[in-house]
C-alpha cells in the first residue's frame, strides 16, 4: 500500500497517525505536529494560497529551541551582523534555509509584513538572502527570526561560514547532475554506435532489444535528475506567460524521452536516448559554468569586506590605548593610526602631520599632505607618520560606504538591453508549440499511430538548438579571440554595447597612463652634470616611501649620508659626504638650503618640477611624468576613425588633463571630477541616447562603470574595479580597444547571419515534417546540419581576429 504523503513537506505520513489540518475546504494530511503547526501558523496568518502557488515541497522543520533565538537580542550579538539605518531603523541581511521557489519568496514577504514594527523586506530567490528593515522598538530579533522558523524556514545571520555551506550545496548538486549526464552521455553513446550500425546490417531483434533497454535503464536519471532544473525553470515561464528556451528544451526532452521508452516498450519506432543524454549534458555544462562565475565574483566581491581593518587602536579618556572593533567605535573618539595603517572611519586629524594615499577614492596615487584640521577618509592610507584621528562617522556614514551605495544604485539603473536572439526566441517558441499541437491534433484525428512521431519530428526539426546557438556561437569565438589578445569578457552585454557603443569615456591616471612616475628630463643650473644631479637626487631619496622617490630607482647613489630629514609634502634634506642638499618642492628647497627660486626656462607640459639644490645654490630642475600607457595615442586615434567619440574624466588638475587632451588630440575632457559627477555625466549622456562604454581603474571609478552601458577595466586595476567592470584589458595594450569594436561589430552581422539561416531552415523544415515527410531521425540529422552551420559560420570570426591581432611576440597569451 502506497504511504500518503505529508500536504505541507511531501514526506510519507506514518502509518498510526493522525495529524490533519483543514486546508482550502478539504483535510489535508500531515506526517508531524512540526508541518502541522507550521502549516496552521501559515493558514492563520491568511496565506493558505502559498499552497496554491509552490512548485516544489518544504522542508520538513526542525526544533528549534527559543532560547538560542534569543541570544541574537544580545547586543555584542547584534553587532556583529546588524546596520542602524539614520531613521532609527535596523537592518540585517538573513541567509533563509528551505527557499525552493518563488512562492517561497512571496510567503516570507507577506508573513513578516504582518509583523509590526516591519519596514521592508525583500527576499532573492536566487542567493536564498533576505533583507528585513525593523523597528527595534516595536519588534526583537528574535521574534523577527521565530516568525520565520514558525512557517518551516531556518534563518540565520550572513556569515563567510553559512554562505560558504550553501555555495558548497549548490556547486555539489551541479556536480551530481552533470556527472549522471556525462557518464550516461558516453555509455548510451557507445551504445547509439551499436543501434546504428545495427540498422544497415540486420542486428538480430533480440540483441536490438536488450541494447534499447540497457539505454532506457542508464538515460533514466538524465531524465529524471539531471534534467530537473530546465524542467523548473519551464514551468516557472509558463506560470508566468513568458515563453523561454527551457520550455521547448524541456518538452524535446520529455518527449523525446517519453516517446523512446514507448519505442523500446513496444518494439516499434525509433529511440533517442543518446540525444536526451547529450543535449542534457551540454546544456548543464553552461549553466554550471555560469554558475562558477557569478560564486567567483561573489567570492571576490566579499574580499572587499576586508579593505577597511577589523579593530582600531582607540585611545581612552585616561590617555591609555585600547584595541576596541570598528564597529564600536562613536562620532567624537579619538583613534591612533600608524604609518602604513588604513584609516578605519572617516575623521578629522587632531595631532601630527603625515600624507595619505586616497587612490581607493579618487584613483590618485599620488599621497596628499594632511595636517591638523584636515579631513581624512576611512579605507584611506596613512603613508608616512602616525595620526590622531576624531572620528567624525563609521560604518554606512562614511564616504567610502556611500560611494558603494551609490554602486548599488548604479547597478540597479543600468540599461537592460534585450538581445536580438531573445527577442525572436520569444515568438518562435509559441509558436513552434502552436504549431506541434496542431499538428498532433491533426495527425491524431487521421493517422493516430503516427501522430506521436510526427509531432516529435516537429520538436525536433524545429528544436531550437541552432536559434539558440546563433548568438552564442558567434560570441564564444568572438570572446575567446579577445582573450587572446588580452580582453577578458566577463559579462554577456559586453559586445552588444561594444557593436553599438557611440561614446568612450577613459578615465586618466592609471587608465591612459601607468601611474608610475619617471623622469622626464633635467635642467642643470650650476657647473654640475647630469648624472651627478641624478645621483644626488637617487641618494636623497632612498629612504623616502613617497612615490616620486619610485622614479629614481636603479640610479646610483653616493655613500655617506647623514642628517636625513624629510618634511612631509614638501621634500628631503640631508647631508651627503659632509654637504648639506635637499629636493622637493622650490619652494621648500630655497628656505632650507638659502636661495631664490630660480626661474625656470623650461616648458613642462603635464610633468612635476622638483627642485635639487645644496647649501647657497641651486642645482637643477629634475621633470618628472607619468608614463603613457602602451598604445594610447594609437588607440585614440583608431577609435575617432571609427567614429567613435572620446572623452577624458578625471579627478585629476584640470591643467593636467587637458594637457593629457591635448597630446591626445581629445577634443572632449574635464578634470576634478568626483565619482557622483562622473556617473551623472554618463547618465546624461545616456538621457541623449548615446551608448556610452567605460573604461577605468580605480575604486573610485566603480559607480561610473557600473553606470555605463558597459564598462573595462584595466589588468593592473585595483579589485572592486575589476569585480564591477563587465570586462577587463589584461594585456594593458590600449590599442585592444578598437580591436573589440570592430571584433564586436563583426560579431553582430555573423548573429544575424546566423539568426537568418535558423529561421529559414526551421520554415523551410516545418512544412516537411507537419506533412510527415521528414521521420524522426532525418529531423535530429537536419537539427545537426542546421547547427553544425552555425556554429562554422561563426568560426570565421576567429580568422577576421588574428588577422587585426595587436598581440607582439613579447606580450603573454591569454588562453
Amino acid at each position: 500500500m502506497t504511504a500518503i504523503p505529508c500536504y505541507h513537506c511531501g514526506l510519507p505520513v506514518p502509518e498510526g497517525t493522525d495529524f490533519t489540518l483543514e486546508i482550502q475546504g478539504q483535510a489535508r494530511p500531515m506526517c508531524c505536529p512540526g508541518c502541522l503547526a507550521v502549516a496552521t501558523a501559515i493558514c492563520d496568518g491568511g496565506l493558505a494560497r502559498f499552497y496554491q502557488y509552490r512548485t516544489s515541497n518544504v522542508s520538513r522543520p526542525e526544533e528549534v529551541r527559543t532560547d538560542l533565538l534569543a541570544a541574537y537580542d544580545l547586543p555584542d550579538v547584534q553587532c556583529d551582523y546588524l546596520e542602524n539605518l539614520e531613521n532609527g531603523d535596523r537592518q540585517i541581511q538573513l541567509l533563509v534555509g528551505g527557499i525552493s521557489c518563488s512562492a517561497c519568496a512571496w510567503l516570507i514577504e507577506k508573513h513578516l509584513k504582518k509583523l509590526s514594527g516591519i519596514s521592508d523586506v525583500q527576499v532573492n530567490v536566487t542567493s536564498h538572502r533576505a533583507m528585513v528593515s525593523w523597528d527595534p522598538a516595536q519588534l526583537k530579533l528574535s521574534q523577527l527570526l521565530g516568525a520565520l522558523v514558525d512557517i518551516g524556514y531556518d534563518p540565520r545571520p550572513v556569515t563567510d561560514e553559512a554562505v560558504k555551506a550553501l555555495r558548497q550545496q549548490e556547486n555539489r548538486r551541479f556536480l551530481q547532475r552533470l556527472g549522471i549526464a556525462g557518464l550516461a552521455m558516453m555509455q548510451v553513446g557507445m551504445i547509439a554506435v551499436g543501434l546504428y550500425a545495427g540498422a544497415f546490417q540486420d542486428m538480430d531483434p533480440v540483441w536490438e532489444n536488450y541494447l534499447r533497454w540497457v539505454s532506457l535503464i542508464i538515460t533514466l536519471p538524465v531524465a529524471g535528475f539531471s534534467a530537473v532544473p530546465f524542467y523548473q525553470a519551464a514551468w516557472r515561464s509558463i506560470r508566468q506567460w513568458h515563453l523561454t528556451m527551457d520550455v521547448p528544451v524541456s518538452l524535446a526532452i520529455v518527449l523525446a524521452f517519453s516517446a523512446s521508452c514507448w519505442a523500446t516498450i513496444s518494439r516499434s519506432g525509433e529511440v533517442y536516448f543518446d540525444s536526451v543524454a547529450m543535449f542534457t549534458f551540454f546544456l548543464l555544462l553552461g549553466r554550471y559554468l555560469e554558475m562558477r562565475v557569478r560564486h567567483r565574483n561573489d567570492m571576490q566581491a566579499e574580499a572587499l569586506g576586508q579593505l577597511l581593518p577589523v579593530t582600531t587602536c582607540r585611545i581612552d579618556p585616561d590617555g591609555s590605548d585600547s584595541v576596541v572593533p570598528v564597529k564600536a567605535l562613536q562620532v567624537g573618539d579619538l583613534i591612533r593610526v600608524a604609518a602604513g595603517d588604513t584609516i578605519p572611519c572617516d575623521g578629522d586629524i587632531e595631532t601630527g602631520v603625515s600624507s595619505v594615499v586616497e587612490a581607493v577614492l579618487t584613483g590618485e596615487q599620488m599621497p596628499v599632505y594632511k595636517a591638523v584640521g584636515d579631513s581624512v577618509s576611512a579605507g584611506t592610507i596613512n603613508s608616512e607618520n602616525p595620526l590622531v584621528v576624531r572620528v567624525a562617522a563609521v560604518g554606512h556614514r562614511t564616504r567610502l560606504s556611500a560611494i558603494l551605495r551609490l554602486v548599488e544604485k548604479a547597478r540597479s539603473e543600468k540599461p537592460v538591453q534585450v538581445a536580438l536572439a531573445d527577442r525572436v526566441a520569444g515568438y518562435f517558441v509559441g509558436a513552434v508549440l502552436l504549431i506541434a499541437v496542431g499538428v498532433g491534433a491533426w495527425w491524431w484525428q487521421h493517422q493516430p499511430e503516427q501522430a506521436l512521431w510526427v509531432v516529435l519530428s516537429v520538436l525536433v526539426v524545429t528544436c531550437p538548438c541552432a536559434l539558440s546557438l546563433a548568438t552564442p556561437a558567434a560570441i564564444a569565438v568572438a570572446t575567446g579571440e579577445l582573450r587572446r589578445q588580452g580582453f577578458l569578457v566577463s559579462r554577456g552585454q559586453v559586445l552588444e554595447v561594444l557593436s553599438t557603443a557611440d561614446e568612450l569615456v577613459f578615465d586618466k591616471t592609471g587608465t591612459l597612463t601607468l601611474g608610475n612616475m619617471s623622469i622626464a628630463g633635467v635642467v642643470t643650473l650650476a657647473d654640475q652634470p647630469e648624472s651627478k644631479i641624478l645621483s644626488l637626487a637617487a641618494t636623497l631619496e632612498q629612504g623616502s616611501r613617497h612615490p616620486i622617490a619610485r622614479a629614481f630607482t636603479g640610479i646610483d647613489t653616493i655613500p655617506d649620508v647623514s642628517k636625513v630629514s624629510q618634511q612631509v609634502g614638501a621634500g628631503v634634506a640631508a647631508a651627503i659626504q659632509g654637504v648639506s642638499y635637499a629636493i622637493g618642492q622650490p619652494q621648500f628647497v630655497a628656505e632650507k638650503m638659502g636661495f631664490a627660486v630660480p626661474k625656470l626656462t623650461e616648458t613642462c607640459s603635464g610633468q612635476i618640477p622638483l627642485l635639487l639644490g645644496e647649501e647657497g645654490r641651486p642645482l637643477g630642475w629634475i621633470l618628472l611624468q607619468d608614463q603613457m600607457r602602451n598604445g594610447a595615442r594609437e588607440a585614440i586615434s583608431q577609435l575617432q576613425q571609427l567614429k567613435v567619440g572620446v572623452t577624458l574624466l578625471s579627478g585629476d588638475r584640470q591643467q593636467a588633463v587637458s594637457e593629457m587632451a591635448k597630446n591626445l588630440s581629445v577634443n572632449a575632457y574635464r578634470g576634478e571630477m568626483q565619482p557622483q559627477q562622473k556617473l551623472a555625466w554618463v547618465n546624461e549622456c545616456q538621457q541623449q541616447g548615446h551608448r556610452v562604454l567605460m573604461v577605468g581603474d580605480g575604486i573610485n571609478d566603480v559607480p561610473v562603470l557600473s553606470g555605463a552601458d558597459a564598462s573595462v577595466a584595466l589588468g593592473d586595476a585595483s579589485d572592486f574595479a575589476r569585480i564591477h567592470a563587465d570586462s577587463i584589458l589584461l594585456s594593458g595594450n590600449l590599442e585592444t580597444m578598437p580591436l573589440a569594436i570592430r571584433l564586436a561589430r563583426r560579431t553582430r552581422g555573423v548573429i544575424r547571419q546566423n539568426l537568418g539561416w535558423a529561421l529559414i531552415y526551421n520554415l523551410l523544415a516545418l512544412p516537411l515534417a507537419a506533412c510527415g515527410y521528414i521521420p524522426p531521425w532525418a529531423a535530429a540529422i537536419g537539427m545537426s546540419l542546421s547547427s553544425l552551420i552555425v556554429v562554422v559560420n561563426a568560426l570565421r570570426l576567429s580568422r577576421t581576429a588574428k588577422s587585426e591581432s595587436v598581440v607582439s611576440a613579447e606580450m603573454p597569451q591569454y588562453t
